[in-house]
């Protein structure tokens, strides 16, 4: 009776165990299962604004953001590699054979295999590769000019309506090119003190001469006269 009552269980187990794997296996290829890959980073990385170490995973539909001197690799299984440089912005997303992304700002190289498309989108332009055949790219987001210089295979590159395409050793620009960075805008701490201090000089050089009865000359042709003369 014991015995019975033993394989009884024990075939109940088995049988729950079976099931689960199997609604296991189901959920995990279920369609609505997200795209993941692996993170490398060096640096100061944040994926959707947290921080994150090598080792982790990236889920399609991110934002990954590298800080000065820090870098980031996705590398996503029989797809492909993202790598992005210091201090770009780009949010990803990928499939079982496509790549999806929009470049903010700064530099990603992107290696696909064969079979791989990609979709990538700056503010000048897109750069697109067809998965005819494993192609290596890099695209960067700088200073008002988008450049995609191809290291292997084919990549095109879309912009005011136009498409170039870009073999291995070859690259392609559009955009307006700005020299000055947004550090770069105005005059700088040093020189606006530097200026401010000239113009308070010379402030107190009229003023003295104004209550002095005394000649100020700058040395071209402007000539401060005191009130008494």
């Amino acid at each position: 009776m014991i015995s019975k009552s033993w394989s009884r269980k024990s075939i109940a187990t088995a049988v729950a165990i079976a099931v689960l794997s199997v609604y296991s296996m189901v959920v995990l290829a279920a369609p609505g299962a997200k795209a993941s890959g692996e993170l490398s980073v060096s640096g100061q990385v944040t994926v959707n604004g947290q921080k994150v170490i090598s080792g982790g995973t990236v889920f399609t539909d991110s934002t990954i953001n590298t800080a000065a001197q820090s870098s980031a690799s996705v590398n996503i299984s029989k797809v492909g590699r993202v790598d992005l440089a210091p201090n770009s912005n780009l949010h990803l997303s990928f499939g079982d054979n496509s790549i999806i992304a929009m470049l903010e700002i700064g530099s990603a190289q992107v290696s696909t295999v064969a079979g791989t498309t990609v979709n990538l989108t700056t503010k000048d332009g897109t750069v697109v590769v067809d998965g005819s055949q494993a192609t290596t790219f890099t695209v960067s987001s700088l200073r008002g000019r988008t450049t995609v210089s191809t290291q292997t295979g084919l990549a095109q590159f879309k912009t005011g309506g136009a498409t170039k395409q870009v073999a291995a050793g070859e690259s392609a620009s559009a955009g307006v090119p700005n020299p000055q960075g947004d550090d770069d805008h105005g005059l700088s701490g040093g020189a606006l003190a530097v200026l401010l201090l000239a113009i308070g000089g010379a402030v107190a050089g009229v003023l003295y001469a104004a209550f002095h009865n005394n000649d100020l000359n700058f040395g071209g042709s402007v000539t401060v006269v005191s009130p008494t003369k």
